[in-house]
């Protein structure tokens, strides 16, 4: 502040200091109570003469907390991946072998139809005709101007 301004201001009130009386443990009296059940109302007398009552409360009990397995999750689909892929390579395997096997056969029915059917078309072409044609010696036939003269 400054000087003109000191004798207009209040005095500063005195500062009262107070410095905490530390508490002594106090034993509390024990109240024998049935197990099991918990007293309704719990009462404490303090050195000085003071009762302190209030309710008994439980400590709050953790959570238990969930057993993690020796293995974990992972690790097993992992496993029981490779023993299904290990299970499906052997029908894979046989099923390869059946395709395998499955042409070869068609193979074989095409060969089949092919000999069937160059047999059937060989005899239409170089057998006997059956019908209503007549037969010709082309030797002694005498053609003039384009005419057959038999």
């Amino acid at each position: 502040m400054y000087p003109e301004h000191a004798r207009h201001a209040p005095a500063a009130p005195a500062v009262e200091v107070h410095h905490p009386t530390p508490l002594q443990p106090v034993a509390a009296p024990l109240v024998p109570v049935q197990p099991g059940t918990v007293p309704a109302v719990a009462s404490i007398a303090l050195p000085d003469g003071r009762v302190v009552t209030g309710y008994a409360i439980e400590p709050a009990k953790p959570a238990p907390v969930a057993a993690r397995p020796a293995v974990s999750r992972t690790a097993v689909n992992v496993a029981l991946g490779g023993i299904g892929f290990g299970a499906v390579c052997g029908g894979l395997l046989l099923l390869t072998s059946f395709l395998a096997a499955l042409a070869a056969f068609v193979h074989q029915l095409i060969i089949l139809a092919a000999v069937i059917f160059g047999g059937w078309l060989a005899v239409q072409v170089f057998g006997p005709r059956h019908g209503d044609g007549t037969t010709v010696n082309i030797r002694k036939a005498i053609f003039k101007r384009n005419h057959f003269h038999g």
